[in-house]
């Protein structure tokens, strides 16, 4: 007898009730994830987009005064910054003060405050700062919490430097400090910079500042009559290369203003760093092949450090030394700027 085909055995409803609701579970948190999984690349997107796209803008007015009467010298800096980026403004002060006989003193207003008038080109107020004028026709910068008021002359353009919608440009002029009832007559060199499609103060930029070194000094002769500048600097950031150089500066020194462009100028002497890096602490330099005949040379008397990134640091410092020019020497006195 020829056998019957085996029967097909159908699954219990036992079986059938345990396996589909699970199966159907998996089904469904393998979407439920799969679209966050993509609406969070997609929300990503749309933001790296939106940032991407946001309009960024840039722009510091610093004021680096040096000033002195009876009772010694006084050295004071004030960087206003501002930014834009997309519909939010930013803006904050940097400030250090030093007195030659106290040293370093500190001073309320340090840190970011509210931009409430979304001012880039002009310097809005905050509480410890308030501005009146222009660099052009002369400044009153007050600082009530800190008993002080800067008074600037116009300020003529001395440097000038453009690169596509970037600008740069700098000046000095003659300045008085009233600081905690003392008025000490004095220089300011003044430093104006604009980044377009830029805006450290809500953006990191990776290697923007190397070995920059900023000096701004006043510069004052043996003889009677009124102190004159000198600013340089130096740096090796092919980035900032295009805008202020590797190597500029100026001098006014005897009724004459000498571009410092072509100068050449060396570290002579460093210090020790928390670090992979070096503090600089000596300068020198000239100004070759070139009529009249100027020479430099200069030191870090005294350093604040203000950041250490291990790799680089940020330093503001006292800066003397003289300046030689057609065989008559000036004294040099001024902050030093070092981010490296």
């Amino acid at each position: 007898m020829q056998a019957s085909p085996p029967t097909k055995k159908e699954p219990s409803a036992k079986a059938s009730g345990s396996t589909l609701p699970i199966a159907r579970f998996l089904l469904t948190f393998k979407t439920v994830w799969t679209l966050c999984a993509a609406a969070l690349i997609f929300t990503v997107f749309c933001m790296t987009s939106t940032l991407a796209h946001a309009q960024l803008a840039y722009f510091s007015d610093y004021f680096s005064f040096v000033g002195e009467d009876e009772q010694g010298k006084v050295a004071f800096a004030l960087d206003t910054n501002r930014g834009q980026d997309g519909e939010d403004f930013q803006a904050e002060h940097f400030l250090v003060l030093h007195d030659g006989k106290k040293g370093w003193v500190k001073l309320e207003g340090n840190g970011a405050y509210p931009n409430t008038e979304k001012a880039l080109q002009a310097l809005p107020d905050s509480n410890h700062f308030q501005f009146e004028g222009q660099p052009e026709t002369g400044m009153r910068i007050t600082g009530s919490t800190n008993e002080l008021t800067l008074v600037v002359e116009a300020l003529p353009t001395l440097l000038e430097r453009r690169n596509g919608k970037n600008d740069y440009r700098m000046g000095a002029a003659a300045a008085v400090l009233k600081w905690q009832g003392r008025s000490l007559s004095g220089r300011v060199i003044y430093e104006f910079v604009h980044f377009d499609n830029w805006n450290r103060l809500t953006r990191t930029y990776y290697g923007f500042w190397k070995d920059f070194h900023g000096l701004y000094l006043m510069a004052q002769s043996k003889d009677p009559g009124p102190p004159g500048d000198f600013y340089i600097h130096t740096q090796k950031s092919e980035k900032l290369a295009p805008l202020i150089g590797k190597v500029d500066g100026f001098a006014t020194l005897g009724g004459k203003t000498l571009p410092l462009s072509e100068a050449e100028i060396e570290t002579t002497a460093s210090d020790f760093a928390l670090g992979f890096y070096r503090w600089p602490r000596g300068w020198r330099g000239r100004l070759p092949n070139t009529a009249p005949s100027l020479s430099f040379v200069m030191r870090m008397a005294e350093k604040q450090n203000l950041a250490n990134w291990v790799i680089g640091g940020f330093a503001m410092g006292i800066v003397t030394g003289e300046v030689q020019l057609e065989g008559k020497t000036y004294s040099l006195y001024g902050i030093g700027e070092i981010i490296k």
